[in-house]
């Protein structure tokens, strides 16, 4: 294997990663805020915050921090609040299954470089 194939190799898995590891630190923001959307399910005149992850996906390519938002569009309950419980425990669950995904992918990214370094030896 040539030195040129393992470079290019390395090369890739590092784009791969660093836009994964951007991924997933938007999740954790994310994660952070549906956690603080939950705390304060009874807080009067508490809104409910979160990102534009599409957006701030493409954003956080580019290098820039996420901007947290207020949701609009939420039923406000007579003390001010709008949390949905049902909302955040589904972005709760969409966000594990994005961490998953995105863990397999370094994974097997990995595993794919692990190969090559090898020569296709899979023992």
């Amino acid at each position: 294997m040539s030195a040129r194939y393992v470079q290019v190799t390395c090369s890739m898995v590092e784009r791969v990663a660093a836009d994964t590891e951007r991924y997933m630190s938007l999740l954790s923001v994310r994660q952070k805020l549906v956690a603080s959307n939950i705390a304060n399910a009874d807080t009067p005149g508490y809104h409910t915050k979160d990102i534009n992850f599409q957006e701030e996906f493409q954003n956080a390519i580019s290098g820039t921090n996420p901007t947290v938002v207020e949701t609009q569009g939420l039923y406000m309950k007579n003390d001010g609040n709008n949390v949905n419980m049902d909302r955040e425990m589904r972005l709760l669950s969409e966000n594990d299954m994005r961490f998953s995904l995105a863990s397999n992918l370094v994974r097997s990214e990995l595993k794919s470089v692990r190969l090559a370094l090898d020569g296709g030896s899979q023992g």
